[in-house]
């Protein structure tokens, strides 16, 4: 029987309360069934999701046992799909990876054809798990802010938690298109990294003078907002008549207290960012524009660093933490190229 390695989790029963047990397993190699590809994993990603399930801290995981790993790029070894040959190269990002079906923390990932985005033009197998969900996310949330009459030129746009994945890509596209970006953390060390990504301005939640009032001076016309929490509330209140505010995170609390005063009197927007259900048709309408004028400019500073697959287990605290800058990139293939485009 031929064999993969995968990073496998497993509820712990014998831990105190909910508790996972996570590491590298061989188990059997899938075959594909009617209307789905057998793929060899070449690059993966680290975000805060898997960090999460692999440590047990989130209930991630909707059954046990799981392969790892929210995304994934890689090479069409087997399709028992007829718009899939093999040598094909694509990508899968969320679709219920590492919730209810086996991830890319895999030598082979076994998904449904319909689940596959072809490699976007001008990119590499490295560059679309350098954006990974984060980039994804990130482009989605932007799509929705648009869709919602946010234009450059209308005042600043807030983004928080912005040295992470999301935040730093975020930052990027947003710069790219024309925004005024204003880059909100809690990492005073990383002004500097945040301005070459194009913010203009890095600020600490602290700065941002909310007291918690229903409305505070309308100053944001857009924000994106990967903290949720008491941070959220106030960016809310804080929000223009008719702008928009991107939720994605809940880095800093679930729970949002705030009230219906920004909505009822100033027409603010509040949008929900989830990647996992997107339509397949914008998903790939999405990573298309990935590859053209929502092409990230400074994606080999934001993924700076390609662990290798062994190293896996060890780069999750850093998330957990909040000391992770940008994106970590896993190369699960070690002869895969390490390569921005």
């Amino acid at each position: 029987m031929q064999t993969l390695r995968a990073f496998r989790i497993h509820e712990d029963p014998s831990g105190p309360g909910f508790a996972v047990r996570a590491g590298f397993e061989s188990v059997p190699l899938p075959q594909p069934s009617v209307g789905q590809v057998l793929l060899r994993v070449a690059f993966s990603g680290i975000n805060y999701k898997d960090a999460l399930a692999a440590s047990g801290a989130g209930r991630i995981l909707r059954r046990f046992p799981l392969t790892g790993g929210i995304d994934f790029s890689g090479t069409v070894v087997a399709s028992a799909d007829p718009r899939w040959h093999e040598g094909d190269l694509a990508l899968v990002a969320g679709c219920g990876l590492s919730e209810s079906h086996d991830g890319g923390y895999a030598d082979y990932a076994c998904v449904a054809a319909d689940w596959l985005v072809p490699l976007p033009p001008g990119h590499s197998l490295w560059s679309v798990m350098a954006l990974g969900t984060a980039g994804f996310t990130a482009a989605l949330a932007i799509h929705k802010l648009e869709l919602n009459g946010l234009q450059p030129g209308q005042g600043p746009v807030a983004v928080t938690g912005a040295s992470g994945g999301v935040g730093s890509i975020a930052i990027d596209l947003l710069a790219a298109r024309g925004y005024t970006v204003t880059a909100i953390s809690r990492k005073p060390d990383q002004a500097q990294y945040l301005q070459a990504l194009g913010a203009v301005q890095v600020l600490s939640p602290d700065q941002l003078g909310l007291g918690g009032k229903p409305l505070e001076r309308a100053h944001w016309a857009g924000a994106i907002d990967n903290v949720g929490g008491e941070l959220l509330a106030g960016l809310l209140a804080a929000t223009m008549t008719g702008g928009s505010v991107a939720s994605i995170g809940q880095a800093g609390g679930a729970a949002l207290h705030t009230t219906v005063m920004p909505f009822i009197l100033r027409g603010v927007n509040l949008l929900g960012i989830g990647s996992s259900g997107t339509p397949h048709a914008l998903r790939l309408a999405l990573w298309r524009r990935l590859g053209d004028d929502l092409r990230p400019r400074h994606l080999s500073r934001i993924a700076p660093h390609t662990i290798a697959f062994e190293e896996l287990p060890t780069a999750f605290a850093g998330l957990l933490q909040g000391s992770n800058v940008g994106r970590i990139v896993v190369r699960i293939d070690p002869n895969a190229v390490v390569e921005s485009a």
